[in-house]
């Protein structure tokens, strides 16, 4: 069952600027497959690469990195590859929610419908994610090329483009933050 996209083409795209790290004690940014294959994805889609980089399976590591996005500005998500297995290094969740103010709880959900769709119940080893933090989006997908493609081209593609209907995340961004204001 095809889920149904429809684009807007009277609206504007708005291009968000995109954080991308790849969480790995094994890959450098020369041999990231994950890393380049998101990266292709998210300019071909007409938006922003800010920021890449690689770090290892440490969590005060990922923690550093998505803290430090979520103060920048220029900064309206940030998308994670790797270490959301269940093995002992795989990390990347708990250090999401260090920083995470909301789970973006479908976002899981739908992946691993997704994913269950072409890899069937191997898809519970999973733990990919979203949320928001800072008024910026943070979505972990899992380290392979093929789960990358399936996060970006059936899920964040279409959330992430502002003319999506019947909604998007792009045309909540100005409201992200309005807990942050009232407290202030």
């Amino acid at each position: 069952m095809d889920a149904p996209h429809r684009i807007d083409e009277s609206l504007p795209f708005l291009p968000v600027n995109i954080a991308l790290l790849t969480v790995s004690d094994s890959r450098s940014l020369a041999d990231d497959r994950s890393g380049d294959t998101l990266e292709k994805l998210i300019g071909e889609a007409g938006h922003r690469l800010v920021r890449r980089e690689l770090l290892r399976d440490e969590a005060a590591e990922i923690v550093g990195f998505l803290r430090a996005c979520i103060a920048e500005p220029g900064i309206d998500c940030v998308i994670t590859t790797g270490g959301t297995g269940v093995t002992g290094r795989d990390v990347t969740p708990e250090a999401f929610k260090q920083v995470m103010e909301k789970e973006i709880e479908g976002f899981g959900e739908l992946f691993r419908w997704i994913s269950y769709g072409k890899i069937g119940t191997s898809t519970i080893q999973s733990r990919a994610l979203g949320g928001v933090a800072g008024g910026t989006y943070l979505f972990a997908l899992p380290g392979s090329t093929g789960a990358c493609k399936d996060g970006w081209n059936e899920i964040l593609r279409w959330q992430l483009d502002s003319r999506h209907k019947p909604c998007n995340l792009v045309e909540l961004m100005p409201r992200l933050k309005e807990h942050l204001q009232q407290a202030g």
